[in-house]
Parts: structure tokens; C-alpha cells; sequence
């Protein structure tokens, strides 16, 4: 224990991740919720038990092994990845903090910290939003969206590539924000969406419902259904939504995963198998615009024959 303590003492303050500190409470959460699920009988109409395909639909609230041991994977490897992407953020938000920010906030002022956590909430929604909307970050992505369940494990399945995240934080050291603080925000928000990864919750009260993120208003955003599709990017704040245009209410009971499931619970092939379809669809395309197409324009971009790209449109608000 004194050796694991001493270790923990060498870790600089900005990498102590209250993510790791929080998984054994996520596992009990998971388990909870499971048992649930499986004491809990299941209600649901004949015609609600398979989906428009004839496949036997989810159990509301359900848990399938395979499905949650794939995501309970991904999260523990997210923590070591997450781990190495923030030791690379941390020297170059050293260097923008120390040299460029034209002044440093004081760590111990607490509205240094409510800065840094409204801050890093502004900048997630937009990070979440170019994430949907740019193939290549999507493919960093998508991977949290591949159950067809939605539980605790499913926050859990998390993308091992931070990187366009740390970009998009850039600006919070530049403006004099500690570094620290700034993973330290990141972190409060991953905690606070674990908890909106459920079925088991209903509509909240309404004063609520319109400030924060919620289950329901989650629920939503894991919906491949056409009126759900790229809405409530929101980490903790659901105003952001609002404000921009992308807020959806629950109407009903979303259909989860991906509009093209990929079929699969094997860690690797959920992380990588997006990057091997945007190699091969820039291998296959026959000019440069339409190369940059596939890698830097929305999931599902495709080239007309008369040179005209086929870009998904954004469901009306």
C-alpha cells in the first residue's frame, strides 16, 4: 500500500483523474442497475418487443453480458488512454498558461473554478457537436454509440482518442485558466454523464429538465431515430442546446446504436472499424475534393455521380 502511495504522491495533480477514483463506484451502480433489470418484469407490449427489422428488440432499462462487458472494456482501457492524452494536453497547456495567456487566474479562487467548469461545459458541446458532424472526430467517436442498450455501461464505452478535445480546450489556458482545472472540469462532467445513462429514470421537474442535461434529454441523443439524430450535445448544461438550435425533446422510447450497427462487441473492431471505412472510401474516390469529402465532412457523406455530395441534413428543430 506505502508503494502505491508513493506512486500516487510522484503523479502530477493535473493527471489524478477522479474518473479512475470513481469506476468502483460506477461498477456498483452498474450492478444495481442490473439486478434491476433482472428482477424486474418486462412490460412492454408484444408489438414493442422487436424492432421494425424483426430483431427482438432491447429490454428497456436491459442488460445484455456481452454488450456490457464490451463496454465495461472500453472504459478501462479509456482511463489508461485518457491518462496519456491529457500528459500530452498538460505540456502544451503549460506552455500557453505560462507564456501566452495575457494572466493567470488564481487556483485558489473559487470562482476560478466556476469559470474553468462553465468553460470546459462550453467547449465539450462543441467538441460533442464537431464530433457528429466531422467524419474523421465521429470515428473517435462513434464507438460510444454502438449499443443497442442504454445503462450505466453503456457510459462506460467510452472513444481512447482525446485529441481533438484537447484542441478544443485550448482556448480555456490561453484565457489564463489552469491547466489543472482544466481536466479537472472534464472529469466533474464524465461523473455527472454517467448518471444520465439510463432508462431507469423518467422525466425530471421541469426547472430542471431545462437547465441541465438529463436522462431523458440523453436518451435522445443516443437515438438513431431520424428526429433524434445530431441533438442534446450537452455535458452537464442542456442551455447550450438551446441556445444553438440542436435541443430535441423526448417524444418517444428512442431505437439505439448506430443507423448502420456494426455488428460486433469486439473492442478493437468498435474503436477502429470507422477509420478502416474512411480509408477505403479514399482509396476508392476518384479526386481530391472528393477524398477531403469522406474524411472531413458529416457521417454518411457520399459523392453524386455529377460531382455533387450527398450531405445528411440536420433534422428541422
Amino acid at each position: 500500500m506505502q508503494a502505491v502511495a508513493d506512486f500516487w504522491q510522484a503523479v502530477p495533480d493535473a493527471l489524478r483523474d477522479p474518473v479512475a477514483l470513481a469506476a468502483p463506484f460506477f461498477l456498483l451502480f452498474i450492478a444495481i442497475e442490473a439486478l434491476a433489470a433482472h428482477l424486474l418484469e418486462d412490460e412492454r407490449p408484444e408489438d414493442e418487443r422487436r424492432t421494425p427489422d424483426g430483431r427482438a428488440a432491447p429490454l428497456r432499462g436491459g442488460y445484455d453480458r456481452s454488450d456490457a462487458l464490451a463496454s465495461i472494456g472500453a472504459g478501462a482501457v479509456s482511463i489508461l488512454t485518457m491518462t496519456l492524452w491529457k500528459g500530452l494536453g498538460l505540456i502544451g497547456y503549460a506552455v500557453l498558461f505560462a507564456y501566452v495567456a495575457p494572466w493567470q487566474l488564481p487556483v485558489d479562487r473559487w470562482w476560478t473554478w466556476a469559470i474553468a467548469l462553465l468553460g470546459v461545459d462550453f467547449f465539450f458541446y462543441w467538441a460533442h457537436r464537431t464530433a457528429h458532424r466531422v467524419r474523421l472526430v465521429w470515428a473517435t467517436h462513434q464507438a460510444h454509440h454502438s449499443s443497442e442498450y442504454f445503462n450505466f455501461s453503456t457510459a462506460l464505452r467510452q472513444k481512447w482518442n482525446n485529441s481533438h478535445e484537447l484542441v478544443i480546450w485550448a482556448p480555456l489556458p490561453l484565457l489564463g485558466v489552469p491547466p489543472a482545472l482544466v481536466f479537472l472540469g472534464f472529469s466533474v462532467s464524465l461523473v455527472y454523464q454517467f448518471f444520465v445513462h439510463t432508462e431507469r429514470v423518467g422525466k425530471l421537474w421541469r426547472p430542471v429538465e431545462l437547465v441541465l442535461n438529463t436522462p431523458s434529454h440523453h436518451r435522445v441523443h443516443h437515438g438513431s431515430d431520424p428526429e433524434y439524430l445530431d441533438r442534446n450535445y450537452g455535458g452537464i448544461l442542456i442551455v447550450w442546446d438551446r441556445l444553438f438550435g440542436s435541443f430535441q425533446e423526448e417524444l418517444h422510447r428512442p431505437t439505439y446504436g448506430l443507423t448502420t450497427p456494426v455488428g460486433t462487441n469486439n473492442l478493437i473492431r468498435l474503436q477502429t472499424h470507422e477509420y478502416v471505412a474512411i480509408a477505403r472510401d479514399v482509396r476508392g474516390a476518384p479526386t481530391l475534393r472528393d477524398k477531403l469529402g469522406y474524411v472531413l465532412g458529416p457521417p454518411g457523406w457520399r459523392p453524386e455521380p455529377e460531382g455533387r455530395a450527398v450531405v445528411p441534413p440536420l433534422p428541422a428543430p
